[in-house]
C-alpha cells in the first residue's frame, strides 16, 4: 500500500489547501455546507493531480531511472508496473470527475478550470517543460487554478490583491525549484533540456522580484478591508511581519541543500513549517475571533 501511497504523491495534497483561500478570508468557514464543498474540491483536485504525477511518471520513466533521486520512485525503481500505475490513474480520474460532481454539481466553470489544469500538465509532461519560462508558467498556473476552482465552488470572489499575492509567490517557489535544480546538475551530471536554458543569474533576480511583489502585494491586501466580511479584518496587517519571516527562512533554506520542490522544502524544514502553522492560526484567530 505504502508504494502506492508514495505514487500518487500524497505529500503534494498540501497544495490543494489553496482551494481553501477563498472560503477562510470570506468569513464563512464555519459555513457547513460550503465546507463540505470544499472538502469535496479538495479530493477531486488531489486525485486529479495525483493522476497527472503517475502519467509523468510513466513518460519519463528511462529518464528518472537515470536520474539520482527520482531513480526511487515505484515506477522507475520496479515496484510498480506501468499496467498497474495506468489502471491506479484511470481509477483516479473516475473519482475525481464524481467527486467535483458533488462539489460543484458538475457545473461548467469547474470543469472548465479542471481540464485547463489536466491539459496544462499533459503538456508540460509532453514536451512544455522543455520550453523555458513556459515550464515556469505552468506550474504558477498550477497554483493559480486551485484558488480559482476554490473561488467557483463556493462561489466566493476574493480580491484581486490576493489572487496578484498567489501568482507572483508562485512565480517565486518556481524559479527556486528551478534554481536548486540547476546547481543539483553539477553534481550529478544530469539534468532536464529546460535546465540547460537558464543560468543563476537570470533565476537569483527574478526569484527575489517575486519575492518582493509577493511582499507588496499581500500587504496592500491585508488592508483592503473590502476583500474580507469581519470587521476586525484591519489587524491582519499585523501578520505582515510573518510574511517576511516566513519568506527569509524559506529563501535561506532553498539556497542550501534543497532540490527546490515547495513541498519537499517546507516539510523537510521545521522552523519554516512552525512559521508558517503560526501563521495561519494568527490569521484564523484574527478573521473569526
Amino acid at each position: 500500500m505504502k508504494k502506492y501511497l508514495k505514487l500518487m504523491r500524497i505529500k503534494h495534497y498540501v497544495k490543494n489547501g489553496l482551494i481553501f483561500l477563498p472560503l477562510i478570508f470570506s468569513g464563512q468557514f464555519f459555513y457547513t455546507n460550503l465546507l463540505v464543498k470544499v472538502m469535496e474540491g479538495i479530493l477531486c483536485f488531489s486525485f486529479l493531480s495525483s493522476a497527472i504525477y503517475i502519467f509523468n511518471d510513466i513518460k519519463d520513466v528511462d529518464h528518472d531511472r537515470c536520474h539520482p533521486i527520482k531513480k526511487a520512485r515505484p515506477i522507475a525503481s520496479g515496484e510498480v508496473s506501468v499496467f498497474s500505475a495506468s489502471l491506479i490513474a484511470c481509477i483516479l480520474l473516475a473519482l475525481s470527475v464524481i467527486f467535483n460532481c458533488l462539489a460543484f454539481g458538475a457545473g461548467w466553470r469547474s470543469w472548465f478550470i479542471l481540464i485547463l489544469y489536466l491539459l496544462l500538465n499533459v503538456g508540460y509532461s509532453l514536451g512544455l517543460k522543455n520550453i523555458p519560462i513556459v515550464d515556469v508558467a505552468i506550474l504558477v498556473l498550477g497554483f493559480l487554478l486551485r484558488v480559482l476552482y476554490g473561488s467557483v465552488i463556493t462561489n466566493i470572489e476574493i480580491s484581486k490583491w490576493l489572487y496578484l499575492t498567489v501568482i507572483s509567490s508562485s512565480f517565486y517557489l518556481a524559479l527556486g525549484k528551478r534554481r536548486n535544480e540547476l546547481s543539483r546538475v553539477s553534481a550529478s551530471g544530469t539534468t532536464r533540456k529546460v535546465l540547460q536554458l537558464y543560468n543563476y543569474g537570470f533565476l537569483d533576480k527574478n526569484m527575489y522580484i517575486c519575492l518582493a511583489l509577493t511582499i507588496t502585494f499581500y500587504s496592500l491586501w491585508s488592508v483592503d478591508l473590502l476583500t474580507i466580511q469581519k470587521a476586525n479584518s484591519e489587524n491582519l496587517i499585523w501578520t505582515v511581519p510573518l510574511i517576511i519571516l516566513i519568506c527569509m527562512k524559506y529563501s535561506l533554506s532553498v539556497e542550501n541543500n534543497s532540490d527546490g520542490d515547495p513541498v519537499e522544502v517546507i516539510w523537510g524544514d521545521k522552523i519554516l513549517l512552525s512559521i508558517v502553522a503560526v501563521f495561519c492560526l494568527v490569521v484564523f484567530g484574527i478573521i473569526y475571533f
